[in-house]
């Protein structure tokens, strides 16, 4: 029996019609040529007005008599010095990431898998970073090598933790998610380090085109020329593997030898673009995508036309933000590009979430941790919990700057020590109150979402609710600064639950797409682009309104920097919501048995799954607008709360709020002791803390 014989008749077709059929190849011929010359006629227009954007007054009609003999050496000093090089490397950066992503998609059959989204970007960014922070001076070529392997680290973990049961697409994004934190957060760790430098860096590590000469993006683009030129190698197997593994290996293709080769040809690319412009997120998905939907499958026209697609959108993208900046501003004005790429990507990358396959269901109880060990008995666990957080704020009232013995710290808490030391004692004391409520309320936070959308990782960060109080609380701030301050923690509480109530809006499912409900991974993947373009959002009002850009990248990590006994009163509301989460915890430890259940007893799962995610969204809201964006406590607080005293929200909830007021002071502390005078964002240290429990949880839980 033939092959065509064996294989279903509709497969059948679509094998000889679409890959060997020469009436269809023909047939679609037009289409790819108008399509391909469409796209490349943008793409010309485009450069040229990118060619003739800047903040010199050199317009193209200059650069125009240049080339015919009647410039000056002004002109031809811009040209060559400032715009040509920005150009070409918005041209080589956007053909890296628009042929990576295609790759990426191509190996993984994941219309949201790209570059950024499985950590590559991160790893190959937090490479750069370390090589940068430990002084040596590469060239353009050996910074690429180090990003390389950043990538190819990054992406090996990402299968690393996804390997573990069935391989589903979520559960690929979650494991490209996590180490994408983790790299950030690692890389914001090291830049924290160089105060200085802080204004550089945050347009560095969010994307910038901006370069001092042509050196770095003519060496890098061979490399990436290269690349390009290998990829349509793979078209081909690309084409077949679309159809599953098995099918591929049936028509001869080694799926062992061809996807490691697409991964690593698509981490040359993306490392050479992070390591030339930094990381740039989105592009490598939205190009891929958008050419599908002009009608272009094979990859032997979607490479190069991705490619061009990726390259118009970038430059535009950066035509975009030097246009909404005045022409008299300094270049820190300027919005990154990679902040206008998020702005954009986000969205998308939210719509296609709602549409793609997770490979999850909606049952059972996704935040159920199963332990063989005896739970210990409850009051010897919280007894042990407020010890670690005595023990916890004591050691912080010592450390800092100022280092306070044991003998002065009781003389300044007896009212008897130096002035200094009383006044040492009375600064640090508000910000560690203020510390320990704050994490005792994200971790409350975190067990509400998780108890909603019944998944371990659906921390209020991971699903928009810190980015969106984010804005809101940004947003007072420049639009009406002379606001009281009780508008700050409210405007961050309104921004936070309008953000997370558009998430979960746009992950539930329809009954006629056959997903109605809750989708626990769909949730922190839709999540994960409303934060992006939040963040995003966030990132251009600081820019555009000149602010404190080390204070603002501060306040973005999360802080308890200059924290009085005024921010306590921010988290009063939060406080109290959190006492009502355990007065009604019947009702939240129903939401996890699914959904037949609990309304079979009587429970309006609606109303109920509305207010706790109201009340999660309040929590987490009003913690921003006190301390900032501190993430992972809402993660790692209630994990760890379930295995020491089980899943029942009564006894689970406060054990969690003092794991994460423990947390939040113990990394307040640390982050003011390592690099003393110079102070770690306490949000910074939590991330350090929390992205390696991540990735351990993601590898050892079978429900994501």
């Amino acid at each position: 029996m033939t092959l065509s014989a064996r294989l279903p008749a509709r497969l059948s077709g679509r094998l000889s019609g679409g890959l060997s059929g020469p009436g269809r190849l023909s047939g679609r011929r037009p289409r790819a040529l108008l399509v391909g010359g469409a796209l490349s006629l943008v793409l010309c227009l485009v450069t040229v007005v990118h060619l003739g954007l800047g903040a010199s007054g050199v317009d193209i009609g200059d650069f125009a008599a240049l080339l015919a003999g009647h410039g000056d050496p002004h002109t031809r000093d811009i040209l060559v010095g400032s715009r040509l090089p920005r150009t070409l490397t918005g041209l080589v950066v956007g053909v890296a990431l628009g042929v990576s992503g295609v790759l990426v998609q191509g190996a993984t059959r994941n219309p949201l898998a790209a570059p950024d989204t499985l950590g590559v970007n991160a790893g190959a960014y937090f490479a750069v970073v370390l090589v940068a922070f430990t002084g040596v001076s590469l060239g353009p070529l050996p910074a690429g090598g180090a990003a390389f392997i950043g990538g190819v680290l990054a992406i090996a973990l990402v299968y690393l933790l996804s390997s573990r049961g069935v391989l589903t697409p979520g559960r690929v994004l979650l494991a490209g998610a996590t180490v994408a934190l983790a790299g950030t957060a690692a890389a914001e760790f090291l830049q924290m380090l160089d105060l200085q430098a802080t204004r550089g860096l945050f347009f560095w590590g969010n994307g910038t085109l901006m370069q001092s000469g042509l050196e770095r993006p003519l060496t890098l683009g061979a490399v990436v020329a290269l690349g390009a030129l290998a990829a349509p190698l793979l078209a081909r197997p690309l084409d077949l593997l679309a159809l599953g593994d098995e099918t591929a290996e049936a028509m001869g293709v080694r799926v062992e030898r061809i996807r490691p080769a697409a991964f690593l040809i698509a981490v040359l690319l993306s490392a050479s673009a992070v390591s030339l412009a930094g990381p740039i997120g989105f592009i490598g998905l939205i190009a891929p995508v958008m050419v599908r939907q002009l009608g272009i499958r094979k990859h032997a026209l979607l490479i190069p036309m991705s490619a061009v697609l990726a390259a118009t959108v970038l430059l535009a993208a950066d035509a975009a933000a030097q246009l909404a900046v005045p022409p008299s501003a300094v270049y820190t004005s300027e919005i990154p590009v990679g902040v206008v790429t998020a702005l954009i990507g986000g969205p998308v990358f939210m719509l296609l979430a709602r549409r793609v396959s997770t490979g999850d269901a909606d049952t059972g109880a996704a935040v159920t941790v199963s332990d063989g060990r005896r739970t210990p008995a409850y009051a010897l666990a919280i007894g042990g919990g407020l010890v670690a957080l005595a023990v916890a704020m004591v050691l912080s009232l010592r450390v800092g700057d100022v280092h306070i013995g044991w003998s002065q710290l009781g003389a300044a808490l007896f009212g008897s020590a130096e002035q200094i030391t009383e006044a040492v004692v009375s600064y640090r004391l508000p910000r560690i109150l203020v510390a320990a409520l704050a994490g005792a309320c994200l971790a409350v936070a975190g067990a509400a979402v998780q108890a909603v959308v019944r998944n371990p990782l659906a921390e209020p960060g991971l699903v928009g609710v810190t980015g969106g109080a984010s804005l809101g609380a940004v947003l007072v701030i420049l639009v009406v600064p002379s606001a009281p301050l009780a508008a700050l923690p409210a405007a961050a509480g309104i921004g936070g639950v309008l953000m997370l109530a558009l998430v979960v809006f746009v992950a539930r499912g329809s009954k006629e797409s056959g997903r109605a409900g809750l989708d626990p991974t769909r949730v922190v993947l839709v999540g994960l682009g409303a934060a992006a373009t939040s963040m995003a959002l966030v990132n251009i009002m600081v820019v555009g309104a000149q602010m404190n850009i080390s204070a603002a990248l501060s306040w973005l990590a999360g802080s308890t920097y200059a924290r009085d006994f005024t921010a306590l009163g921010w988290l009063t509301l939060p406080a109290l919501i959190a006492m009502v989460l355990v007065i009604a915890a019947r009702p939240v430890n129903l939401m996890a048995l699914g959904d037949e259940l609990p309304r079979a007893l009587g429970l309006d799962l609606g109303r109920a799954r509305l207010l706790v995610l109201g009340a999660g969204a309040v929590l987490a809201s009003g913690t921003a607008a006190a301390v900032g964006a501190v993430g992972f406590v809402g993660l790692v607080a209630p994990h760890l709360a379930r295995r020491i005293v089980g899943n029942s929200t009564a006894r689970m909830v406060p054990m969690a709020a003092v794991l994460g007021a423990v947390l939040v002071v113990s990394s307040d502390a640390l982050g003011r002791w390592l690099l003393a005078p110079t102070e770690i964002p306490v949000g910074i240290v939590t991330a350090l803390v929390g992205a390696p429990y991540l990735v351990w949880l993601l590898r050892r839980t079978q429900e994501v």
